[in-house]
């Protein structure tokens, strides 16, 4: 007794079992999920940016809530040496770029440093896992104070134990360059979990047998690191540092909490500049604008370059 072939759906036609979708098949499920994300995108991002651009273009008080066109003077002010804003503004954007060249490569060597040792089979490394994350999880506010009562020079608690042996304390906090080996250590206790997880999550993802191969060659755990974990790390290696120079430009709250920009204006950041010329004194919102701005288009010059020069076919 022979089965007879079912019959072919005509073109154009669906069969009845074509049209039994599975969830997440429908073209328009996919956007769905995505909706929440580019509403907060669209509300929280898109719109102030542009509205920063329009911004930069007027002279608004932000007090009076008055405004009218002064393009491009907002802009030509940050070029001008005899405008009221060249100075600071240019010697903040230095203060961050020096942060900048300091965090940078001490998150990335310290991150890679501790995710190697917790990649390794022991007892308890979740466990240390968890302690190297959790800084993370804390609010800026809470890390900078938490670092000004530890670090002050007048009671704080390393000053206490120094003391206590018979040693001065320098001025951590009050002098330089003093002032900013403490932000840098307050910052790479605060965000080095983040990178040791994105570092480890990378370390697990390359094959044991090629450290295997290269032992049995006669490679030495250097050589194993130098030739097998950082080129198979570069993709990974690549996103950490782009995310870190972009963190790192964000400085803010740090040296807010703990310096106060001091000693003189040696670790006021770029933001922090920004955000009293919009916000205090003469209240400019339409300058703070501009300067956040270029701010801005130096970074993703950064990014570009970053990208440029340590990207690779794999990356």
């Amino acid at each position: 007794m022979s089965l007879a072939a079912p019959a072919a759906t005509p073109a154009g036609r669906k069969s009845k079992v074509g049209e039994r979708r599975r969830i997440g098949e429908r073209r328009i499920v996919p956007y769905l999920f995505i909706v929440p994300h580019y509403l907060m995108f669209i509300g929280f991002v898109l719109l102030p940016f542009l509205f920063s651009i329009v911004l930069s273009t007027q002279r608004y008080n932000f007090t009076q809530q008055t405004s009218r066109t002064n393009f491009p003077n907002n802009y030509v002010n940050l070029f001008t040496p005899d405008s009221l804003y060249f100075e600071q503004f240019w010697k903040t954007l230095w203060n961050t770029v020096i942060f900048v060249f300091l965090s940078t490569p001490a998150l990335i060597v310290a991150a890679l440093f501790l995710a190697v040792l917790l990649n390794g089979k022991f007892r308890g490394r979740n466990g240390f896992r968890a302690i190297y994350f959790a800084p993370w999880t804390l609010g800026v506010a809470v890390v900078g104070l938490l670092w000004y009562w530890i670090l002050n020079s007048q009671s704080g608690l390393l000053t206490i134990w120094l003391n206590a042996f018979g040693l001065t304390s320098p001025g951590w906090l009050t002098e330089t360059p003093w002032a900013w080996i403490s932000i840098l250590l307050a910052t790479v206790w605060w965000t080095v979990g983040f990178n040791v997880i994105i570092l480890l999550a990378g370390l697990q993802a390359i094959s044991a047998d090629l450290y295997e191969a290269a032992a049995i060659d006669g490679a030495s755990k250097w050589q194993q690191f130098r030739h097998i974990t950082v080129p198979s790390l570069r993709p990974i290696l690549l996103l950490v540092v782009t995310l870190q120079i972009i963190a790192s430009f964000n400085l803010v709250g740090q040296p807010q909490f703990m310096t106060g920009g001091g000693p003189g204006d040696d670790t006021r950041p770029v933001l922090m500049y920004i955000y009293e010329t919009g916000f205090l004194g003469r209240q400019e919102l339409g300058q703070a604008a501009a300067m956040a701005l270029l701010v801005a288009a130096i970074m993703i010059v950064v990014s570009v370059v970053n990208f440029k020069f340590f990207s690779s076919e794999r990356s």
